[in-house]
């Protein structure tokens, strides 16, 4: 059932996800356009997250904007960083001054994450909560595995101090699972659907973002989904949810992102993670128990929630038959 509508308000609006945005040419959606998106939302009682560009809209427009709840995404650059809901850096960037009680998304690649890791690290004391996506996670080699497990650790053990120092940084890599009951997905086609400025919606910004020519075995990832004229068309809608996703259905790394056009770009199923998205969502899930464990040790943290239990595998594929 969906939850949220995004609003892509510009072509060059930044990523807060896998998927890279190299839109250079602005495109701001209509005026009229914007308004029948909140009409949407409206009918639809969807909460609605602006993804803003890097420059200043036009007092019309934002005055449309405020005209309704809704969260804010917005990157660093952009004028609107002070106001918005979640920040989203597109690269690491040490000089940044980052707000204690803000939200914060930074997106690297493995390379930096693995070379800046001390760094990175110490922004955990610096803000209210950190979502590190890595943006090439379909390249992890099993040695790239074997650093992740390490940088994950060097993680652990700074949020374990802080814990029991009385603070309590969130981490996606590592504190969401240890408060997760179920799956907690990106989700995007089933709780959530994005609004381009060309009117028409799209299972996420992805999908909208992507090159017209970008072919993943399936056709142009470009497709639209309907449109505010047409409405919602969704083809195929049960393959977004869950309960028709084999293998994370039966699966309790809860805080994987399983992303939906990562799993189309690497396996050709929308509702089919890779074995590297598998891999790096396990080593973050054992990760996150040996973390709650450690807390654990120095006083009652999360008594009502069970420890997590400890696995044999790192790909839900290799254990696919005893499920």
């Amino acid at each position: 059932m969906l939850q949220y509508l995004i609003i892509q308000l510009d072509d060059t609006s930044t990523s807060y996800c896998h998927y890279y945005n190299g839109k250079r040419n602005r495109n701001l959606i209509s005026i009229d356009t914007l308004k029948s998106g909140i009409m949407f939302g409206m009918k639809e009682n969807l909460m609605i997250q602006y993804i803003l560009p890097d420059y200043e809209l036009p007092d019309e427009y934002y005055e449309v904007l405020e005209s309704i709840d809704h969260s804010k995404i917005a990157s660093s650059g952009s004028p609107y960083a002070s106001v918005a809901d979640v920040v989203v850096l597109n690269g690491w960037n040490k000089d940044y001054a980052f707000d204690i009680e803000g939200v914060y998304v930074l997106r690297v690649d493995k390379r930096t994450l693995f070379e800046k890791t001390s760094e990175i690290l110490k922004v955990l004391k610096e803000c209210a909560r950190l979502n590190i996506v890595i943006t090439d996670v379909e390249k992890f080699s099993d040695a790239d595995f074997e650093t992740y497990k390490s940088v994950l650790d060097s993680f652990s053990k700074e949020l374990e101090a802080l814990y029991v120092a009385g603070k309590t940084p969130q981490l996606n890599l590592l504190t969401d699972r240890m408060m997760l009951d179920g799956m907690n997905n990106c989700n995007a086609g089933s709780d959530s659907i994005t609004l381009a400025p060309d009117g028409r919606f799209y299972v996420c910004p992805a999908f909208y973002l992507a090159p017209d020519d970008e072919d993943y075995g399936l056709g142009k990832s470009k497709v639209s989904v309907g449109s505010l004229a047409s409405g919602l068309d969704i083809k195929n809608p049960q393959l977004y949810r869950l309960s028709h996703a084999p293998l994370c259905r039966n699966c309790d790394a809860y805080q994987c992102k399983r992303c939906v056009w990562l799993n189309r770009k690497t396996t050709y199923e929308v509702n089919t993670p890779s074995h590297e998205q598998c891999v790096v969502a396990h080593l973050e899930r054992n990760a996150s128990r040996a973390l709650l464990m450690d807390i654990r040790k120095h006083g009652t943290f999360l008594p009502e929630k069970e420890d997590i239990k400890e696995i044999s595998y790192l790909d839900p594929f290799d254990v696919r038959k005893e499920w």
